[in-house]
């Protein structure tokens, strides 16, 4: 049997968590730059808000109706979710930590547990005592069911948070009310076609034959109507193949227009990328680094630049001397930058490195094993390369922002007693 853990709007629940004030009222969260709405709770869809829409779009309804608007704290997400999934695991001999707010656990083996539907409700109550999120659980004995159970008691307050899909017969009655876009894995042109032949819930699509499957659609439908059937097909991975690509690029709060700015943004996302490939044990063959404007300027311009290494690295220092010699490629003045980037391509594995006779020295790998055990123990960027620099004034904008209570010191709730 598995359980799909899933957390109720969690960016604007995580939001709440230290203004329990804010608790029952709408709020939407802001992409990066506070471009488009990329989560909003079920009071502020009931006003009219869309998911994906531009910011600028629902200004006027949100200011109307009173809605809060945050920007993305990724700093306060990302450590409430490792909070939230280390009380998770303690309830299942086995986790997998799906993304950022689900987590499946599977209960083989597991003769002391008499009652799943009680176990999910302790579940849903430690997460809440211990931090202040909200949780729906959905068990069933394929990983497909437990994802369309947890859909269930996300939706119906009948459920009260809990959902167990072990029955056959309260399958069918359940599936009778539920889109074939319910499922996981069944995208909206899947469930497009799927409406051309007549299928419009989940109970007939249960019941399509191999032969139609095979005609009209793919192997992986075929997987999941087996799964809806009871039947496990599909699993996840206990080890997860590396990046063959590893990419560091994001659009800037301020646009630039000094080549020394530009050095500075560079060099943070060569910092970036650097972390994922040493992280993942990977050398790096080639680099690539662009500069654009925004596409909506009047004349968008793009530069580019590819280094080649004759010995592969992940030194972070490589890697930015690389950019630093090339940097008048990617300059021109006058033009104002819009988004920047770093791509690391060509990777292998640094355990299997093969030299060259003739190729220069190796740089001495301990200086950036010793810069990210520091950032690993005391938060990212507690050590950093000068070339990053201090003031990043082309940093993300985040105009909404809150405190990011658990992981800057002054931003510590405090308690006036």
């Amino acid at each position: 049997m598995f359980a799909l853990i899933d957390a109720n709007s969690f960016y604007c629940s995580a939001e709440q968590v230290f203004r329990p004030q804010w608790r029952g009222r709408p709020i939407i969260v802001l992409s990066n730059n506070d471009g488009c709405i990329v989560a909003a709770n079920k009071q502020a869809i009931a006003l009219g808000i869309k998911k994906f829409q531009p910011y600028f779009k629902a200004k006027l309804l949100c200011e109307k109706m009173g809605i809060i608007v945050c920007s993305s704290n990724y700093e306060l997400y990302a450590d409430l979710s490792s909070k939230m999934m280390q009380v998770i695991g303690r309830f299942a001999p086995l986790q997998h930590v799906y993304s950022i707010d689900e987590s499946f656990l599977t209960f083989d083996r597991c003769s002391s547990i008499h009652c799943l539907v009680q176990h999910a409700q302790k579940i849903r109550k430690a997460v809440w005592k211990e931090t202040r999120l909200p949780v729906c659980v959905g068990l069933g004995p394929t990983l497909t069911l437990a994802k369309l159970a947890n859909h269930i008691a996300k939706k119906w307050p009948d459920y009260q948070g809990v959902c167990l899909l072990d029955n056959p017969q309260i399958r069918e009655q359940l599936f009778k009310q539920l889109a074939p876009a319910d499922v996981w894995g069944i995208g909206r042109r899947t469930s497009k076609k799927l409406s051309t032949l007549g299928i419009n819930n989940v109970s007939k699509l249960m019941r399509l034959n191999t032969h139609e499957i095979r005609q009209n659609f793919n192997v992986e439908l075929m997987r999941t109507i087996k799964e809806l059937n009871g039947e496990v097909c599909k699993g996840w991975d206990q080890t997860r193949a590396d990046k063959q690509q590893i990419f560091s690029t994001r659009s800037v709060g301020q646009r630039i227009i000094e080549i020394t700015t530009l050095q500075q943004a560079l060099a943070k996302h060569t910092a970036i990328a650097a972390v994922k490939a040493r992280q993942q044990g990977s050398l790096c063959g080639t680099l690539m680094a662009f500069a654009a404007s925004s596409p909506f300027d009047k004349q968008p311009r793009s530069f580019k630049i590819i280094k080649h290494f004759t010995q592969a690295t992940n030194n972070t220092l490589d890697l930015l001397m690389a950019i630093n010699n090339n940097i008048d490629s990617l300059f021109q003045p006058g033009i104002q930058y819009y988004k920047v980037g770093i791509g690391l391509f060509n990777l292998s594995s640094e355990k299997h490195q093969q030299f060259e006779l003739f190729s220069e020295p190796k740089s001495d790998d301990r200086v950036m094993k010793v810069l990210d055990n520091i950032n690993q123990k005391y938060g990212t960027d507690s050590v950093l390369l000068a070339s990053q620099g201090i003031d990043e004034k082309w940093a993300m904008r985040r105009q909404f922002l809150t405190p990011q209570y658990t992981t800057k010191w002054h931003d510590i709730p405090k308690i006036h007693c």
